[in-house]
């Protein structure tokens, strides 16, 4: 099992980094803390498609020397998918970060849990 994992080691560590995005999404009160967690995990997510996309001994897909046979590249949607995650990525986090200030000019918090009760207070 040890030789397995050795072998494996990429998918190892995107597992571990989404182990600790998702504790520190779900352990973290506050807001900032709770999107650096988000991001981790989105980081792990590209790391295993990545590495599940890259094939040894094969070059990008772009046709050079006129070698055109499928064989010579690698899979390009693995790289693909990463792209448009990264992106997507960046418009949620940006979005994420300007709900948090906003929040946090109303209640002058980051607590989730402070906000909770606050918003509580003003529904009574």
């Amino acid at each position: 099992m040890g030789a397995n994992l050795f072998a494996n080691y990429e998918e190892v560590v995107a597992m571990i980094l989404f182990g600790i995005g998702f504790a520190n999404l779900l352990l973290q009160n506050n807001l900032i803390k709770k999107i650096i967690g988000m991001n981790i995990m989105d980081a792990a997510i590209y790391l295993f498609l990545a590495e599940k996309g890259y094939i040894a001994g094969r070059a990008a897909p772009i046709i050079t020397d006129g070698v055109q046979k499928m064989e010579a590249y690698i899979n390009p949607i693995p790289s693909g998918l990463v792209l448009t995650g990264i992106v997507v990525s960046v418009s949620v986090t940006a979005l994420m970060l300007s709900i948090t200030i906003r929040l946090y000019a109303r209640y002058h918090t980051l607590n989730l849990d402070e906000i909770s009760a606050l918003i509580k207070k003003e529904e009574a």
